[in-house]
């Protein structure tokens, strides 16, 4: 098995504030700006070493300072890059009425060094960009208490930062992009490196922060784990849901592993359920059944081994299902209302997704009977960002401007584990507990990759797997199966759903070994 990872909080704006506030209690001023500052400039250089194979001499970095603290980060920086030999530039942006004194103390550790200055309040953004073909350029303007979007100068040169070609580093959060949300207003920069400071940041992961944030490391700056308080999220990784990944014994059989019933397959959507069902047949349930609401397929010519019946006939009373997986081209006629109802009245866990999401936006008595369901099985709901507006009453904006409120919001609504699919996946408990998902890419954008996913979370309902690890598992799995095949060349572009079956067994065995 995979070695474990150790958890990785994600802390929102208000938490970090929090943890500085305490840490500068008993620091003298200015010590955290200066631990932020070397490093990074210790990232800068191993970003530059690996650019020069180690011979990082007449390298020239452009570093961006802005007005607050970041502004003072990125000027400890610079001194300490101009004291290893780099050739630095800054590019002062234009300063507010007044700066910290720690800042005012790093800006003269900077003009005491060998770095040059540009007043970007006199000077175009576009002559500090042409002054030099850059190495690096390092992303010093605004941090975490950013509250408006880039405009003016600032905004003029984040859009010329990315349009150039060298690695860009960014310190704490890209400037531009929301630390809680991963939202961008306007313009922000794209960067290839972020360092951030103290504790990793939710922003950074999910929604557009995944296309600028890069490559996430993070500095605590020595604070003492004492003052790190409980994080309300955190990233989603093997750690969390390994104990469920053994090897089988020998003494089992197809029973051991459960059953999985698809519920889906309107006429002309057959695709949908099948897709599923593979999926959970590949991912080690025992038996799979799809229940057509219409007439069902004599059988899945390429998995003879699924069970294909009408939906009418399928009992569904008892726990001879260890997971129903509905909504997979459900339809939305009367039937389909009825044969949803059937499920959630049902024992079995449970999981909702596509057509059955849009059934219950359309249909109070459905969310109300969900809702009631804290008796039986556990429930899944794997909504995309217009199937969870619709069933927040919200529009896809107001869902994607806040992706872990939202996620929240609605496990807690109808007491169900939510899973918001997109760009850093949110998974969400009904108590307000958050994962964001790190794994996937937008090979995963193409049809028929929710039905597998799906399929895939039955499955591990059906074998036993706690509702919140099989989440977390079905999710990191689906993300990282496709990462293998995009590794090994077939994708991004043209990847299909039906590559991930495969590639999932692959990888659910590689874990279990």
């Amino acid at each position: 098995m995979t070695p474990l990872a150790t958890a990785t909080p994600l802390y929102s704006i208000a938490e970090i504030r929090a943890i500085e506030t305490a840490a500068t209690q008993s620091l003298p001023q200015g010590v955290l700006m200066a631990r932020a500052g070397q490093a990074a400039a210790s990232a800068a250089l191993k970003i530059l070493h690996h650019l020069s194979d180690g011979d990082a001499a007449h390298m020239r970095v452009l570093v961006l300072a802005g007005p607050g603290n970041n502004g003072g980060d990125a000027l400890e920086a610079a001194a300490h890059l101009a004291g290893s030999g780099i050739e630095v530039l800054v590019w002062l942006a234009p300063e507010a009425a007044s700066t910290s004194p720690e800042r005012e103390q790093a800006a003269s550790r900077a003009r005491n060094s060998a770095a040059r200055f540009i007043d970007g309040a006199t000077t175009m953004a576009s002559s500090a960009i042409n002054a030099a073909p850059w190495h690096l350029i390092i992303d010093g303007l605004f941090g975490i208490g950013a509250t408006r979007p880039l405009t003016g100068v600032c905004g003029e040169m984040a859009q010329l930062v990315n349009q150039q070609s060298c690695p860009v580093l960014a310190l704490d959060v890209p400037s531009g992009l929301h630390a809680d949300t991963g939202t961008v207003e306007g313009v922000a920069i794209r960067a290839t490196h972020t360092i951030t400071f103290i504790g990793d940041k939710p922003g950074l992961h999910t929604a557009d922060g995944r296309d600028h944030a890069g490559e996430v490391e993070v500095a605590a700056l020595a604070i003492a784990p004492a003052l790190l308080p409980q994080a309300g999220a955190q990233l989603n990784g093997v750690h969390l849901f390994a104990r469920h990944l053994q090897p089988r014994r020998q003494n089992t059989h197809k029973g051991s592993y459960g059953s999985v019933a698809v519920l889906g397959g309107a006429t002309g959507m057959s695709g949908a359920p099948v897709l599923a069902a593979r999926a959970a047949l590949h991912a080690g349930a025992g038996r799979v059944t799809i229940g057509f609401p219409d007439a069902p397929l004599a059988y899945d010519s390429g998995q003879p081994e699924l069970m294909c019946r009408r939906a009418r006939d399928i009992d569904f009373t008892g726990l001879q299902f260890g997971a129903l997986v509905a909504g997979p081209g459900l339809g939305g006629d009367t039937d389909s209302v009825e044969l949803l109802q059937r499920a959630i009245d049902s024992d079995s866990a449970l999981l909702l997704d596509a057509d059955a999401l849009n059934l219950m936006a359309a249909e109070p008595e459905l969310q109300s009977a969900l809702a009631t369901r804290s008796g039986a099985g556990a429930t899944i709901l794997t909504p995309h960002p217009l199937e969870a507006a619709r069933l927040l009453d919200m529009t896809v904006a107001e869902v994607q401007a806040d992706r872990l409120a939202c996620a929240r919001q609605l496990a807690a609504q109808l007491g169900v584990i939510v899973v918001l699919k997109g760009s850093g996946t949110v998974i969400a408990a009904q108590d307000g507990g958050v994962v964001i998902n790190n794994t996937g890419s937008p090979a995963l954008s193409t049809a028929g990759t929710g039905d597998v996913l799906a399929g895939l979370c039955g499955s591990l309902l059906a074998q036993g797997w706690p509702e919140w690890e099989a989440a977390l598992g079905a999710v990191w799995l689906h993300g990282a199966a496709a990462d293998a095949l995009v590794a090994s060349g077939a994708g991004p572009i043209g990847l299909t759903a039906g590559e991930l079956i495969p590639a999932l067994r692959k990888l659910i065995n590689a874990l279990s070994a």
